[in-house]
């Protein structure tokens, strides 16, 4: 037995010894001070099993964060996960200038996107001075303008001066993480429904 499994083993005892010496000084009946010795013996075997356990209970409220929200990233280390979506999309909230912007990752796209809308809560100031660009997105043409993100932090990967383009098009409410977010990570993979972001 170890010296902290022994210091253990005494606290446990002497938490023990003072909960029977407070039950006897009650001058509780016997078949009372019995009960109420094994309702704490069970308290305390409960904070044991809790203590015991408390890296799977920390996993399970990872998960059910993950059920609420899938677009939670799940830091672990630095690695940050992120769970599927039910549109086979993974998506993931990021804070952008300290704004919470929802992106959709996507390894089809060069350049991260953020819409109008957002670009405006955030702060992201265009660059007035060069031509627009022209897109080919999944729904046609569109026309895009350059710009930058200050900050960009994704569960604690934090990139400065991050590169994006903005679209011109009011209507248009797409936000995605493009390969120039990508290719700056260590690595990223996808393991089964989860994509993993090496920062």
């Amino acid at each position: 037995m170890s010296a902290d499994q022994t210091a253990n083993l005494l606290y446990a005892l002497l938490f023990l010894v003072l909960v029977v010496s407070s039950l006897v000084a009650r001058r509780l009946p016997l078949a009372q001070t019995l009960k109420y010795a094994l309702a704490w013996a069970a308290i305390f075997a409960g904070a044991i099993v809790l203590y015991s356990f408390r890296g799977v209970a920390g996993q399970v409220w990872e998960q059910v964060k993950r059920g609420i929200n899938p677009g939670t990233p799940i830091r672990s280390g630095h690695t940050v996960r992120i769970l599927m979506s039910e549109d086979g999309h993974f998506h993931i909230d990021a804070r952008v200038n300290g704004h919470n912007v929802n992106f959709m990752i996507d390894s089809g796209a060069t350049t991260s996107v953020m819409s109008q809308a957002d670009a405006r809560a955030a702060n992201v100031t265009l660059d007035e001075t060069g031509f627009p660009v022209a897109i080919e997105t999944a729904n046609g043409m569109t026309m895009m303008r350059r710009a930058e993100i200050g900050t960009l932090d994704l569960g604690g990967i934090e990139r400065k001066d991050h590169a994006i383009l903005v679209s011109s098009d009011a209507e248009d409410d797409v936000d995605l993480l493009g390969m120039n977010f990508l290719s700056s990570l260590k690595s990223w993979r996808v393991e089964g429904r989860e994509m993993v972001l090496e920062p």
